[in-house]
């Protein structure tokens, strides 16, 4: 299969704004780009589609570079709503610095390498005069309010900070067009306009025999029309500072069977033949969850490495047999983050303590828990009912966890 069929059977291309001729560019080693907004610190896998993307093109011979917007990134790529907030110097500086991190470790290769581009660079020294005369007269203002992003903002108000974005934005594609021969921008289909807006520039400069193309990718979405990236409404970001290698793998993990072969797709580096047999045996027996473990386990070497899985199914191992006596306090606080505990500031009896932390209802009932070998306390198993619990036997010191039956984990967080 060629290499934009395949992308079209992954759902990977929406608009091209020269399909055929695209094809023929391909041909040979190419140079693209993809523009990524330093908003913050680390990228989150909404971001992954255009990563990985970019990593298609690298294994297939072509150049990537990625542009960090230091410079548009003062302005903010319009919003569907509101104003950005604008990001002081120190703010972008360590945002950039994050990025290029991030996006160098996941499109490494020995040959040919990422090529990680600020476009501040180049925007730090354009005078609004320059900018009006050398950009701004190849713009109309009917054509730029025609723009979705504008449009969508028109009864809201924008302002002309964000409204002159797309105009920076093409300015970039010109600029790499000229000084690195790149030809092919790619992005998510919510950048089409600011990539047509890039190929008219370079048409309207150089003139139309310039070969240069825009290409997008639908957004993913999932089955019922909820935004990909997010986990009980916090971003799954890529920096493990931020979330744990643990919460990245189980997020793909839970994937929904209605969406776990999209997402495979979309994202996964197996090939076509590949993903279909993951597919026959995911459908032979769904339950057994094979296309959200080797999606999971893809996902997270490509982000965290090999010790990045190795951490994950560590503690997946612990959380299902209940043997976390031997994790360290970081790996427990990964295990149960976002886990409401219960504050305990000096020794309690266990059996005051379940109710207390309302594992039980009632005293009669903690005792029948324990009792019925159905309560553990990290990970060993509780027999007593007269068994104090205290700040010495904790997990170093901090942490209890208490698990009632197979599945249901209390933490308890002993504090002086």
């Amino acid at each position: 299969m060629k290499f934009i069929e395949e992308l079209q059977w992954r759902n990977l291309i929406k608009d091209v704004t020269n399909l055929e001729g695209l094809k023929a560019q391909l041909k040979e080693p190419t140079r693209l780009y993809c523009g990524f907004d330093p908003t913050a610190t680390s990228l989150h896998i909404g971001h992954l589609q255009q990563l990985i993307l970019l990593k298609r093109y690298q294994k297939e011979g072509h150049q990537p570079l990625a542009l960090i917007g230091g410079g548009t990134g003062m302005i903010g790529d319009p919003r569907p709503t509101t104003e950005r907030q604008l990001l002081n110097d120190t703010q972008l500086q360590e945002n950039v610095a994050g990025i290029a991190q991030q996006i160098e470790s996941i499109l490494t290769s020995d040959n040919n390498p990422v090529q990680v581009i600020n476009n501040y660079t180049w925007l730090k020294d354009l005078t609004v005069l320059d900018f009006l005369r050398d950009y701004g007269k190849f713009f109309s203002v009917g054509n730029m309010i025609a723009k979705d992003t504008v449009a969508s903002r028109l009864e809201t108000g924008i302002s002309f900070t964000e409204f002159s974005y797309t105009l920076l934005q093409a300015i970039d594609f010109n600029h790499l067009y000229q000084d690195y021969g790149v030809k092919v921008q790619i992005g998510g289909s919510d950048q089409w306009g600011n990539l047509v807006s890039g190929t008219d520039l370079i048409r309207k400069i150089h003139g139309h025999e310039a070969s240069v193309f825009g290409v997008t990718s639908p957004l993913i979405t999932k089955a019922d029309g909820t935004k990909f990236g997010k986990s009980e409404g916090q971003n799954i970001w890529l920096d493990s500072k931020l979330t744990s290698p643990y919460a990245f793998y189980q997020f793909f993990i839970n994937t929904s069977d209605d969406d776990i072969m999209n997402f495979t797709k979309r994202l996964s580096l197996k090939s076509k033949e590949e993903i279909l047999e993951i597919e026959k045996a995911f459908l032979e027996a769904p339950h057994l969850r094979l296309a959200q473990k080797e999606l999971a386990k893809e996902m997270t070497i490509l982000v965290h490495g090999e010790k990045g899985l190795e951490l994950s199914l560590n503690l997946t191992d612990a959380f299902f047999s209940g043997d976390i006596q031997n994790l360290s306090l970081d790996q427990i606080e990964m295990l149960f983050e976002g886990s409401e505990g219960f504050e305990l500031s000096e020794s309690m009896p266990l059996v005051d303590l379940l109710v207390e932390a309302k594992i039980a209802p009632s005293k009669r009932e903690a005792r029948q828990l324990i009792s019925n070998n159905a309560i553990r306390l990290n990970g060993e198993l509780m027999d007593d009912s007269d068994h104090i619990v205290n700040q010495e036997r904790a997990i170093e010191g901090k942490v209890t966890v208490i698990r009632r039956g197979k599945k249901s984990y209390h933490v308890i967080n002993h504090v002086n």
